[in-house]
């Protein structure tokens, strides 16, 4: 196991990785949260690592009656393509997209740092549809939340990890929730695969 530092209690958390600490039962095992939101009212973000495999965005655009099930067909790939999460355990039948700065709704877009933003209103799918939307992005359904300084004591209690966000792991399609956690450590240092698994089996 090889760890360059420590982590700490940031100041704000916005637009960086929690990562669940090996072998902690938390409210997301082995996850890998992007902050979003962070301030003395509390805190936010998207679990990056739980896949919907049972539905596909363009089954959530039919769903959502954007297109139609003959528009489907001439959706580019790289919509198509786009990876639904189960992104959190508050308001999961709510939807958000976590996407790159080239796109903006005025009102309804929240940047959050220089390359990330997210939008929660239906003009941003719609866009997608037609080929408008931003050149990245994830459908996240539903968020991870806390309260004040809830996130600050979980760290602290040694349940989350921290470190500067990656947007290309942040947006990277990946089935396997496993793969995107061990590089997100990675990025912390923790490198030893032996370790790992005997933290996540303990």
């Amino acid at each position: 196991m090889t760890i360059r530092s420590a982590t700490p209690v940031h100041t704000s958390l916005e637009g960086g990785f929690l990562v669940a600490a090996p072998g902690k039962d938390g409210v997301a095992p082995r996850g890998v949260i992007y902050v979003c939101q962070h301030s003395p009212d509390g805190a936010m973000g998207f679990v990056l690592n739980k896949p919907r495999p049972e539905i596909t965005f363009p089954q959530l655009l039919q769903q959502l009656q954007i297109v139609t099930e003959d528009d489907v067909i001439g959706l580019p790939a790289q919509t198509a393509a786009i990876q639904v999460l189960d992104a959190g355990f508050v308001e999961t039948t709510r939807g958000f997209v976590l996407h790159t700065r080239d796109f903006d709704s005025e009102g309804q877009t929240q940047a959050i740092d220089s390359n990330v933003a997210y939008t929660g209103s239906m003009d941003i799918l719609h866009a997608m549809a037609r080929s408008a939307g931003p050149q990245r992005a994830v459908m996240a359904l539903g968020y991870a939340g806390w309260g004040p300084g809830a996130i600050e004591t979980e760290i602290r209690s040694g349940d989350w990890l921290f470190c500067p966000a990656d947007p290309d792991l942040v947006f990277e399609s990946e089935t396997d929730p496993g793969r995107k956690y061990s590089r997100a450590l990675e990025l912390i240092g923790i490198t030893d695969i032996r370790f790992l698994h005997k933290q996540g089996t303990a």
